[in-house]
């Protein structure tokens, strides 16, 4: 508990409070104990002085002052009592305990007579409260005085000594000293005592209320403000105690509640910024793969129209050496070496021109067909159409098609024609004997460029290969690139089969491995949006 703390605080000020009623409750109370004490006293002392005067009336009507002054020698033997005398009304002092002062005279204007003689009216007559007196001594004992008036009966007026009551009402005073200091001890030791219980009583009371401060409401505010200081740094998983029910314990699950909302909220936020990255992330590479496809669609173009413009001026020459070679051959005898010239010249001029159609479909490659086909049934005519010639070179083709493979919308010739490229390239990358492998299957939810998650049916086509090396696998679908023998491959069948899988709004993919084979993956949507007529390479829309 510091000295900042507000427990601290309530309880100084507390014990502040209740020590100063206590003090005034008590300096009130010794007062009143005070007045009571000499108020008891100066009854007393009346009662006394009245016990004096009754019992020296025998001896003073006998005119016996040995007598008188025995009785009060001994009750001025009594304990407390200072002083018993009888004064005279001359204020000469008649007897006395103090054997020294008899026959002393006292004058009016002493401060014990001024109370009874001012306005010269008789003792009887005063009312008590005046006939009594506290004063101190030189050696600091305070004393109690009281003064008892001796009336004159007719009972003493039958004395010689005295004259009848009407003449002298009043015969004297019989004054009392009383010591106080047994009193004022007692009181002293009862003040003390009642300063200890009331020191006791408030430190159990600043105690108890510090227990309870401490419990009821220190505690809960600490909590709260640890709570609070947490939630300022940023930490909502541990929350505020609830201790009670009271207005503390709804604060602590109003908090609870706000820190929960507040987590929530965060974990929210941290979630869409985790999203928003992974969107940001994801459009990016949309973008770029879209640029790539632009950059590619303008490579494509400006490659189909040079294709056609050469397809077209090497066409008619070909057709020409073409047919005056064959009418040469007709004319060449059988077996002899012009013949077999001559054929080495017809084979290689048709090959040529194969090429040159073949460069004419690149640059002229007409839009899909689209119809509702079964990709299954496509994979199985394409595979009985090559499987024999793979046979030969020891090649095993296997198809393992999904029964449950829904109908796609495309073009079935075109789709033939990419299995037919792919397979046939897997077919010469086997050099010895190996194993061909067609797989289809669908995706219930899978991403392709610049679309949402859709159904995709998926053909891949795995090969026990050579494999390619992975830095040739960035140009594979670019025209005129090969890794075969010159002679074996122009470079064209990639590209266009990558070109239709575009038009179809789909995507190949291609994992390789030196030495073990590759697997090239055919991505296509099952529900098409409407696709824009194409009509060449000559837009970004041809390729993609």
């Amino acid at each position: 508990m510091t000295p900042k703390s507000l427990q601290f605080k309530v309880s100084l000020y507390l014990t502040l409070v209740l020590g100063a009623t206590m003090m005034l409750f008590i300096a009130l109370l010794v007062r009143q104990e005070r007045s009571e004490q000499l108020q008891t006293m100066v009854t007393h002392m009346a009662q006394l002085s009245q016990v004096i005067e009754r019992s020296t009336r025998f001896a003073m009507m006998q005119d016996e002052p040995a007598i008188v002054d025995r009785i009060i020698e001994d009750i001025g033997k009594q304990e407390s009592i200072r002083r018993v005398r009888v004064l005279r009304k001359n204020g000469t002092i008649a007897h006395s305990n103090v054997a020294g002062e008899v026959g002393q005279h006292i004058d009016e204007d002493a401060e014990h007579c001024s109370q009874c003689h001012t306005g010269r009216k008789v003792l009887g007559e005063e009312p008590h409260k005046v006939r009594w007196r506290l004063f101190d001594t030189p050696d600091h004992h305070q004393l109690l005085g009281n003064m008892e008036v001796i009336r004159n009966e007719p009972s003493c007026a039958r004395a010689s000594c005295h004259a009848s009551p009407e003449k002298e009402p009043v015969l004297g005073v019989v004054d009392i000293t009383y010591s106080l200091d047994q009193a004022n001890e007692h009181l002293t030791t009862h003040v003390v005592r009642m300063m200890l219980v009331s020191l006791g009583f408030v430190l159990l009371v600043s105690v108890s209320v510090g227990w309870l401060l401490r419990r009821l409401i220190y505690r809960p505010l600490r909590d709260l403000a640890r709570g609070s200081e947490r939630i300022a740094s940023g930490d909502f998983d541990q929350a505020i105690p609830v201790r009670s029910a009271d207005e503390f314990g709804q604060l602590a699950r109003s908090t609870n509640t706000m820190m929960a909302a507040l987590k929530k909220s965060r974990q929210e936020l941290e979630d869409w910024v985790a999203t928003l990255g992974e969107k940001v992330k994801e459009r990016t590479e949309e973008l770029r793969l879209a640029e790539a496809e632009v950059a590619r669609g303008e490579k494509l173009a400006a490659i189909g129209q040079l294709a056609a413009g050469i397809a077209h001026e090497l066409n008619n020459p070909l057709t020409g050496v073409l047919t005056f070679t064959s009418l040469m051959r007709q004319k060449a005898p059988a077996g002899s070496q012009d013949a077999e010239d001559l054929d080495l010249v017809i084979r290689e001029t048709r090959r040529c021109a194969s090429i040159i159609r073949r460069l004419l479909d690149f640059a002229r490659e007409k839009p899909p067909e689209k119809a509702e086909v079964d990709l299954n049934e496509i994979a199985r005519e394409t595979v009985r159409f090559v499987e024999r010639s793979a046979a030969l070179q020891q090649v095993q083709i296997t198809l393992e098609a999904d029964p449950g493979l829904p109908r796609l919308h495309a073009d079935a010739d075109l789709l033939k024609q990419v299995l037919m490229n792919i397979l046939v390239n897997a077919q010469q990358a086997i050099p010895a004997a190996g194993r061909v492998t067609v797989r289809t299957r669908l995706h219930p939810a899978r991403k392709l460029p610049l679309r949402d998650p859709q159904p995709v049916v998926e053909i891949a086509i795995s090969d026990t290969g050579c494999g390619i090396d992975k830095a040739n696998l960035q140009r594979i679908f670019e025209p005129f690139y090969t890794s075969k023998e010159v002679g074996k491959g122009t470079g064209l069948g990639l590209s266009v089969s990558y070109g239709i899988v575009k038009a179809h709004g789909g995507e190949i993919e291609v994992e390789s491995t030196v030495g073990a084979g590759s697997t090239f993956h055919v991505f296509l949507p099952v529900a098409l949006p409407p696709q824009p007529s194409q009509t060449g390479h000559g837009t970004p829309e041809a390729i993609a």
